[in-house]
């Protein structure tokens, strides 16, 4: 468990790297559980200024591990999405390679993110059965408009770094090779401002759709756990185990 997230501190900044490459860097429960501490820890700390999230320049996450799937993931990616989206510190991300279902949909909790060309983003969720979670139900038609926030979300077809860069989800888009740098290189540019004006002008930016996320959230997760249990959903899961 404690290889499969690593961290690192430097100037500022609290870089957290999804490390579990052989899978595809899938998220399971104990990750998740990791992942929780690390925002906390994070959030809590006077001395970190800036999050900072990746996998490697192949891979950030095939989404969540659905061979390991089961009621204690369930609840832990809850309080994940919960966290990451209360948290009240800027937030960039560095994306490689597949970006799948909960892999796309926390990059909309991002506050900057960073894209490699080899980036490919799946919002897989009607194919499986379920919805759209971690508030991406509020903030994807925000972000690139409702017709084509159906298109994303209930076609489910990949789009490229540079669809992303058009739609507005992602900010820049970089070779493969550059891109946990020049993330890294953005995060320390924002830990290096007055943390106080930074996370003010982030909170009155946020105040509009933060009135509405936890409502948003808790109606996904409601959502998302029916329709875990339906026989379709039941049925696709099968083929992960």
């Amino acid at each position: 468990m404690n290889n499969l997230v690593l961290t690192e501190e430097h100037q500022g900044v609290l870089t957290i790297t999804l490390n579990r490459s052989m899978k595809k860097n899938a998220i399971n429960a104990a990750m998740y559980k990791s992942l929780c501490e690390h925002l906390t820890y994070a959030n809590e700390s006077a001395h970190i200024h800036c999050l900072l999230i990746q996998g490697d320049e192949n891979c950030f996450t095939a989404g969540n591990d659905f061979a390991e799937s089961g009621n204690e993931e369930e609840l832990s990616a809850f309080v994940f999405i919960e966290q990451l989206a209360t948290f009240s510190k800027p937030i960039v991300a560095a994306v490689a390679g597949p970006a799948v279902g909960i892999g796309t949909t926390l990059l909309l909790q991002c506050d900057m993110i960073i894209a490699a060309n080899n980036s490919k983003f799946i919002l897989p969720f009607a194919h499986l059965g379920i919805c759209l979670e971690a508030g991406a139900s509020l903030l994807l038609p925000l972000k690139v408009g409702l017709n084509r926030a159906f298109e994303l979300a209930v076609l489910g077809a990949p789009f490229t770094a540079e669809q992303a860069y058009q739609y507005g989800i992602v900010n820049q888009v970089c070779q493969p090779n550059e891109v946990i740098a020049k993330a890294l290189n953005v995060a320390q540019t924002i830990a290096k401002l007055p943390a106080d004006s930074v996370q003010t002008s982030r909170r009155l930016m946020r105040q509009s759709t933060d009135k509405l996320m936890l409502d948003v959230i808790n109606s996904e997760k409601s959502e998302v756990t029916r329709l875990l249990k339906t026989e379709y959903c039941q049925s696709m899961l099968t083929k992960f185990s």
